[in-house]
This record gives C-alpha cells, sequence and structure tokens, in this order.
C-alpha cells in the first residue's frame, strides 16, 4: 500500500496568487498558509515587477519571512507571473527544499513568440528557465474540471491527490483561490489611494 502523508489533518499548502494591472510598475503576490481542513494560519503579502525577473527571489523571501517548518507544499497560481516574470520552479525546490505545484487553467499555444516579441535582450533566459520547468501534465479534478500543472519534487500521484483534495469547486485550489481574492482586494484598495 502506498502511504502517503498527506492526506492528515495538518497538512499546509503556501498558495500564492497575484494581481497586477498592466503598465504599473509592480505585481502584488498575496501567500496563504492553509491546512488540509482549509483552515487558514497564514497570510504574506510582496510584490514583484511586471516583466521582471525576481519573482523566484520573491517567493523564496516570503517562505523565509514566514518562517515557519511546517509547510509542506507550494501551490503556484501559474510558473509565468506578472507579465512574463518567469518563476524558476527548480531553484525554488532547490532553495526552500519543500515540494513546488505550480497549476494554471488554459491551454497555451506556448510563449517562445511573447518571450522574443517582448523581450528581446533576455528573451533566451526566460525560454531555458521555462523549459526546464518541464511540460505540464493534465488533470481532470473529482468535480470533473480539468487543469494544468508542473511539480518538482513530489510523485505525479502525490501532486494530483493534494491539488485535488484542496479544490473544492472550480478550477482554483482553495489556497490559490483566496490568495486571489486578497491580491485583487489589496489591488482595487491600492488603485484609490496609491501608485506603486
Amino acid at each position: 500500500m502506498y502511504l502517503i502523508m498527506y492526506i492528515k489533518k495538518g497538512v499546509r499548502v503556501l498558495g500564492i496568487a497575484e494581481s497586477f494591472i498592466k503598465g504599473e510598475a509592480k505585481s502584488i503576490l498575496v501567500g496563504i498558509v492553509m491546512r488540509r481542513d482549509l483552515i487558514i494560519d497564514g497570510v504574506i503579502i510582496d510584490y514583484v515587477t511586471l516583466g521582471g525577473l525576481d519573482s523566484t527571489d520573491t517567493i523564496i523571501r516570503m517562505f523565509n519571512t514566514l518562517s515557519r517548518n511546517d509547510i509542506n507544499y507550494i501551490m503556484l497560481s501559474g510558473s509565468v507571473i506578472s507579465w512574463f516574470n518567469v518563476i524558476d520552479l527548480n531553484r525554488l525546490y532547490y532553495e526552500i527544499n519543500i515540494p513546488v505545484i505550480s497549476v494554471s487553467y488554459e491551454e497555451t499555444e506556448g510563449l517562445l513568440k511573447y518571450f522574443k516579441e517582448y523581450f528581446p535582450r533576455d528573451w533566451l533566459y526566460r525560454y531555458i528557465i521555462h523549459l526546464r520547468n518541464g511540460s505540464r501534465r493534465s488533470l481532470r479534478l473529482s468535480n470533473g474540471m480539468r487543469i494544468f500543472y508542473r511539480s518538482i519534487g513530489v510523485s505525479r500521484v502525490e501532486a494530483e491527490e493534494v491539488i485535488d483534495r484542496f479544490t473544492l469547486e472550480g478550477k482554483y485550489p482553495e489556497p490559490i483561490r483566496v490568495a486571489r481574492l486578497i491580491a485583487r482586494a489589496i489591488l482595487k484598495s491600492y488603485k484609490k489611494y496609491i501608485k506603486f
């Protein structure tokens, strides 16, 4: 029998999602620590540069700032965020030593042409990171929805079980869904008062 530790109630996922307005300098990144029983017991907020290459460093900083040793997985809403700011999933895993799962929601025709068009000076660097992140796998959730994911440091069976167990309805796992809601609320509030 394949025994899996993530079925326990106390297993925690750090879900990270963003919100941004094209043309602004920064994107808001929110992290939610959520237990298997869907209790939230941690929140962190940071910023990344639109079109930059600082997403991996920012996520590592967020994890380190939380200063917790009870997080079992990091779950990201995509591996290319904040207008082509590519997350290095391998580096993220090896620096924090926790399995990384990146979830996306739509079919894609590929990013190479966009890297070349928008980033003529460093498109190859971005594309190499993107290739090293590996191919996406398709997953049909228990609720019937289809999503895509990449994972580092975790078996396919375990990654798919974690995604499925944390997804109540729709395509978004709860840690990502809640992080996304908070990021959007912060952005909406900032738009009223602050240019950032």
